[in-house]
């Protein structure tokens, strides 16, 4: 069945997206740029072949189900630390989008991060900005062909080492080169550095942009967290319009115009190729780079700078603005509380668990010296650095006794120790057919680890 041709002129739901060739530019917000990418990437590709004590200093070994941060140890059972740890982020996420909009973005976003040092490789292999659109313009030659061949190498290179080092957090990354330079990898191993590798190659190296425009959930809901006191960058229409060039020493504002030349470098160095003076708009990650080009634009002709800058919607329609606002001192009491919070419970956490199952066979039984009697299964995880013995002591019912298999509890460092106890009271110390009674863990070598668990014991009903 035919259908009808659009229109002549009418735009493509379909279209594809034009490449953006972001200029390089310099400024006091690009150096701070620069900063956050060696300082992130740093940590991320050298705190693998850091080592403390025994293991990795970042190691997070899901066999063993042990996870290292430095000087301390984490189990399954401190997951709700990581929940608390999602806690603080998404309220800094809400802090620093209603104190300055995408500072998140614009700064230590890992699809930035990685996407910034791509095109620094893309810059060092195939030029500046004119060079770059004049290369793809071209067609293939010897200098196309190693131009854009030494840019993939450099690309896939660097992946694969950011794959690697992705993994080198999950397996101890000096065994992890071993194996891979004898080709022994495992095939877990192999899938992650293969995907990780290629997620970043397309990520950072050819989608770019249109994961911040279209595949971001952020930049969906960031208004929400906006209001007209937030930091946001603006083009001063005011004082740019109308734009337009004029000659260096000839008064402009007889002519009728204002500051902005029309220089479209603003746009030249968006590395997700908005028009800023347009206004605020969803795809722009808050990177500052036009600021930083408007500014030196602004030095060259002899203007203030200020033209393109961090400001708010009220102060740009001379009202009266409060950047420090109930709305961000609320954000900020709660994340101090939950920092304070989680740094009290990190330091306070006790590195020892004690579990408790009753026996389901029977739920009591009567010895022949007229006690009753429950058993339990203890099991004894022992979270900390050093191995401990322990002592086992219960309480809750007149005349209650502990029998244990052994004399000698003794957990190493890491380990799990499961061992039978029976528990024996005398008849006529119940005092309900169910009670609660306490089994308290003691470590002989620290008198501060000692955990209780409460536990249910379970006899006839007595007689009244």
């Amino acid at each position: 069945m035919k259908t009808d041709p659009a229109p002549k002129g009418a735009e493509s739901y379909y279209e594809a997206s034009k490449k953006v060739y972001p200029k390089e530019i310099k400024g006091r917000f690009q150096r701070l740029r620069t900063l956050a990418v060696f300082a992130l990437l740093g940590l991320y590709y050298l705190l693998p072949w850091v080592n403390w004590g025994d293991h990795q200093a970042l190691l997070f070994d899901l066999p063993a189900r042990k996870f290292y941060i430095f000087g301390l140890t984490f189990w399954p059972q401190d997951f709700y630390l990581m929940a608390w740890l999602l806690i603080i982020a998404a309220v800094s996420l809400f802090f620093f989008t209603a104190l300055a909009g995408r500072l998140w973005c614009g700064y230590a976003c890992p699809q930035t991060v990685w996407t910034e040092v791509f095109l620094w490789m893309e810059h060092w292999t195939e030029g500046d900005r004119r060079h770059r659109m004049k290369l793809d313009k071209a067609p293939w030659g010897r200098e196309k062909i190693l131009r854009k061949g030494s840019k993939q190498l450099l690309w896939i290179s660097f992946a694969a080492w950011t794959g690697f080092t992705f993994v080198g957090f999950f397996t101890p990354i000096d065994e992890l080169g071993a194996r891979l330079l004898t080709l022994d990898l495992g095939r877990w191993e192999t899938f992650w550095i293969i995907f990780y590798s290629f997620a970043t190659y397309g990520n950072a190296g050819y989608m770019r942009e249109q994961v911040c425009k279209y595949m971001c959930p952020y930049a969906r809901f960031q208004s929400a967290m906006f209001d007209r006191d937030t930091l946001v960058i603006s083009y001063d229409v005011e004082r740019g319009e109308p734009r337009g060039s004029r000659k260096r020493g000839i008064d402009y504002k007889t002519q009728g115009l204002g500051d902005c030349i029309d220089c479209t470098l603003c746009v030249q160095v968006c590395p997700t190729g908005i028009d800023i003076r347009e206004g605020l708009q969803i795809d722009c990650i808050a990177c500052a780079a036009c600021v930083d080009a408007c500014d030196e634009v602004m030095d060259k002709v002899g203007y203030s700078r200020g033209l393109v800058r961090y400001t708010t919607e009220n102060a740009l329609e001379k009202k009266e603005t409060w950047v420090l606002r109930p709305r961000l001192i609320v954000y900020g009491v709660i994340l101090m509380a939950l920092i304070a919070g989680f740094a009290y419970a990190v330091g306070h956490r006790m590195p020892l668990v004690l579990d408790v199952i009753r026996d389901r066979n029977a739920l009591y039984r009567m010895t022949n010296h007229g006690m009753i009697e429950n058993v339990y299964t203890l099991k004894i995880m022992n979270m900390d650095t050093a191995a401990h013995r322990y002592t086992l002591e219960v309480d809750g019912l007149s005349g209650i006794h502990l029998d244990l298999d052994t004399d000698n509890i003794t957990v190493e460092s890491g380990e799990v120790a499961t061992l039978a106890a029976r528990v024996r009271v005398p008849e006529n110390g119940m005092t309900e057919s169910g009670n609660t009674i306490t089994l308290t863990l003691r470590a002989t070598d620290r008198p501060d680890l000692k955990i209780s668990e409460p536990t249910r014991f379970i006899g006839p009903a007595p007689r009244r």
